[in-house]
């Protein structure tokens, strides 16, 4: 399999001029669910229903008073499919609840994230969506593209003095500025990042496994070396993921926050941007991966993406990672089994860290509207019976709380997560989780250190075509290298080989504009 990988590798080398001129934009997204094909017609009726009983809502509202009604659109993760009958329930009842706080209505629609991108663009093209929900790592509607495209509203003069702004510190209203203007409106949860070891609690307790002494990637190796002879298929996931600028976090701020790009960086040390791929860090990351892969540890899976995203609660692995939060324990019922993390890296505050899940006011809004937005979001961060209604759904149907006050979920028709839904601090805790949440995740994010990089954004405009051409050469090469996907002694020329495409396909171009305005914005 690696030789045919290999082979692959060096025919698209062939063709790297090629690429050059006709590359498309390639960006790091959610990964769809198996069944998203077969599910398709399905969603799309139950998303229709949802569009349709929002405009009678809005019919009946506009109708009824002088409340501005919004359309708010955001991303349903926890379920294939959103039941369009129950989201209209909760809708309805959001309405009710905030008809005497505020003066604005909501038509609420959800997506499955297999067609969220797709469908929240189709709807922003249409003009049909007030307020959206979005992240830095969505493809086609994230943070870095629709700051560009000119779709979202500037909403800096609108929150100063709200209970919007004042629900959070002010250093996550900074954190998540472009050009030194509020776009967005992060949802205050883990806005921090920083990478664990994770390990399957059962193999410690086995081998007397003592993790406190691993404080690097080669102090796994004789874990690792106990996996492999446990039979286990996968010693090491990677879990499919490039993993270089998550565990090189210590010595690189990798602003792009995307996998396919993490050849550009600023260099921790010296403050300057670098050509990562250059570094002796990568060629130590990659030649380790091939070993491993070599040695039995990583599986052809990973780097053949065969792997799924369910592998990670069977017990065919030992050792995989973990992106810290403030209450890693939640990995236990994620996974369905007891596993355990060591810190791998520090944690910092950068540019896309707090953007990780977010909200924004499209373009198209009436200021009305606009101001409904910030309304409605001031209200979702600072009153907790909304926020578990917009997050769970209706009580005693969707959830119920129990002796303790702490949320169960019970529905198979409404279900989202806080991550995606509102603050931390006011969303309730779900049975499974520390009562004291809101105090842990206030801690998290202020115990974190901040980034050289913190608040700056690349404009690639200048350089899109080069950009994106780069960008599509990341699978051929960074992948495998990056998964262990390259025998061990053709590592180091099969870097050489994907810096020559890089710099075929611009590479020099977009490295120093990154150069040119990273330095214009240290000077400022």
């Amino acid at each position: 399999m690696k030789k045919k990988i290999l082979s692959v590798t060096m025919a698209a080398a062939m063709t790297m001029s090629m690429l050059a001129g006709c590359s498309s934009s390639t960006t790091e997204t959610t990964t769809t669910t198996d069944n998203q094909t077969a599910t398709e017609t399905e969603t799309q009726t139950t998303t229709e229903t949802a569009t349709s009983t929002s405009t009678d809502t809005t019919a009946a509202t506009e109708a009824s008073g002088d409340a501005v009604t919004i359309n708010v659109y955001r991303c349903t993760f926890n379920l294939a499919n959103p039941d369009g009958d129950q989201v209209k329930k909760v809708q309805d009842a959001i309405n009710e609840y905030i008809a005497d706080k505020i003066n604005v209505q909501i038509n609420l629609t959800d997506i499955g994230s297999g067609e969220y991108t797709d469908k929240a663009n189709l709807a922003l093209a249409n003009k049909e969506v007030n307020l959206l929900w979005t992240a830095s790592w969505e493809g086609t509607i994230g943070t870095n593209d629709l700051v560009p495209a000119n779709a979202v509203y500037d909403i800096t003069d609108l929150l100063p003095g709200t209970d919007l702004y004042n629900s959070m510190d002010a250093g996550q209203w900074e954190a998540t500025k472009y050009d030194g203007k509020n776009y967005f409106i992060p949802v205050y949860k883990d806005n921090v990042e920083g990478y664990d070891f994770m390990f399957r609690q059962d193999l410690i307790d086995k081998y007397g496994w003592d993790i406190s002494s691993v404080s690097s990637l080669a102090d796994l190796e004789p874990m690792l070396a106990d996996c492999k002879s446990e039979g286990l298929k996968y010693p090491f996931l990677t879990q499919k993921t490039a993993m270089f600028y998550r565990w090189y976090i210590d010595s690189f701020d990798f602003f792009t926050a995307d996998s396919s790009t993490n050849f550009f960086a600023v260099d921790r040390a010296t403050n300057e941007v670098v050509d990562t791929i250059q570094t002796p860090e990568y060629l130590e990351f990659c030649k380790l991966m091939a070993d491993w892969a070599d040695k039995g540890y990583i599986s052809e899976d990973d780097y053949t993406k065969v792997t799924t995203d369910t592998t990670t609660q069977t017990q065919d692995w030992g050792i995989s990672w973990w992106t810290d939060i403030p209450v890693n324990d939640e990995a236990d019922s994620r996974y369905g089994q007891d596993v355990t993390m060591q810190t791998a890296t520090n944690r910092y505050a950068h540019s896309t860290s707090a953007l990780g899940s977010c909200y924004c006011v499209t373009a198209n809004s009436t200021p009305e509207q606009a101001q409904a937005c910030i309304d409605f979001m001031g209200l979702l961060y600072t009153d907790s019976k909304l926020a578990d209604m917009y997050t769970f759904g209706i009580e005693g149907e969707d959830f119920t709380y129990n002796a303790d006050g702490q949320v169960t979920q019970t529905s198979e028709k409404y279900n989202h997560s806080m991550w995606e839904s509102a603050s931390a601090t006011i969303v309730t805790p779900l049975d499974n989780e520390p009562a004291n949440k809101a105090e842990l995740y206030e801690d998290f994010n202020g115990g974190a250190e901040t980034s050289c990089a913190a608040g700056f954004r690349f404009d690639k405009s200048p350089v899109e075509a080069q950009y994106t051409a780069c960008a599509n050469l990341f699978e051929q090469y960074g992948f495998p290298l990056e998964n262990g996907g390259i025998p061990a002694d053709k590592v180091e020329s099969t870097i050489e080989e994907y810096q020559a495409a890089l710099d075929a396909a611009g590479y020099q171009d977009v490295l120093a504009e990154f150069q040119s305005q990273y330095d214009a914005w240290k000077a400022q």
